[in-house]
Parts: structure tokens; sequence; C-alpha cells
């Protein structure tokens, strides 16, 4: 599982609709956007393992320009699947995402991280899993980390 994590002042999900506006699906202030990439092979616990560290990690500023956590700041999470995460570009020109999971799979695993950072106490917001979305965020810092976990560990 492979997720980008970036810092952010605001960020919303907008989905199209068939009339002019937009739908935001989620949206959030002060808090981290959250892309989720789930591979073939991918479990629980992998999941469990990202969502302990992103609850864990001090990326926030307290008295060091990295203190504090989410929980800390009372900041929230948009938490958005993107499976091009798991793309790879190394033959040809055209991206392949053999490595990607089955959708049905993905959007549990999807879902599950969600519902992990909310039993933290966490506030969730999330995008449409498998719908064409527009991300708009305001980048604080920027801060941006990848993660992965592999066997239930992060890597």
């Amino acid at each position: 599982m492979r997720i980008v994590l970036q810092r952010v002042r605001e960020a919303a999900v907008h989905v199209p609709r068939d009339d002019a506006d937009d739908e935001v699906v989620g949206a959030i202030g002060r808090g981290v956007l959250l892309l989720v990439g789930v591979g073939k092979g991918d479990t629980e616990a992998d999941a469990d393992a990202l969502v302990r560290k992103i609850g864990a990690l001090r990326i926030f500023p307290g008295r060091t320009p990295m203190d504090r956590t989410l929980a800390d700041v009372g900041g929230a999470c948009l938490v958005v699947s993107q499976f091009t995460l798991l793309g790879t570009v190394r033959k040809g020109n055209r991206p392949g995402f053999d490595r990607a999971e089955d959708p049905a799979r993905a959007e549990a695993l999807y879902e599950y991280v969600a519902a992990g950072l909310r039993a933290q106490g966490l506030e969730v917001a999330t995008g449409r899993f498998a719908a064409t979305m527009a991300v708009h965020l305001v980048n604080d810092g920027p801060v941006t980390f990848v993660l992965e976990a592999e066997d239930g560990r992060v890597r």
C-alpha cells in the first residue's frame, strides 16, 4: 500500500456533475491530504500500520518545525483513492497498472484506512472511489511524504 501524505492548510475534492457546478464530496481545513494507492496483495495489516504511522507523525510546527501530531493541532484527513500511485512507466510510454488491486478489494481497503483514522478520533473526509475527481489543496510548507507498507510494516 502506498500513501502520499501532504500537509495542507485546506483541501477539497470536487466531482463533476451534469450541470455546470461540481459537487464537493469532501473538504477539510488544516490537516493532511492522503492519496491512497492499494496494490495487489495489500492487507488490513498494511493499512493498520500506515494508519498508526499517520496518527503518530509529528509533522506540524510546535516548539520545533516538526513537533506536533494531527491530533495535537486538531487537524483533519482528506482521504482520496488514487490507483495511479501503483502505476509503472518502465516499458513504453503508456503507464501500466497491473500492480493495482482489483477495484472491489481496493475500495474495501481504502474505506478501511478512512475508518482506522476515524477510530483514532480524527476528523476524516473522503473523495468518491473510482470517480473522476478534482482535488483542490493549499499546501502547507510544502510538506510531503510517501509512506509504504508491506507485510504489515511501514517501509
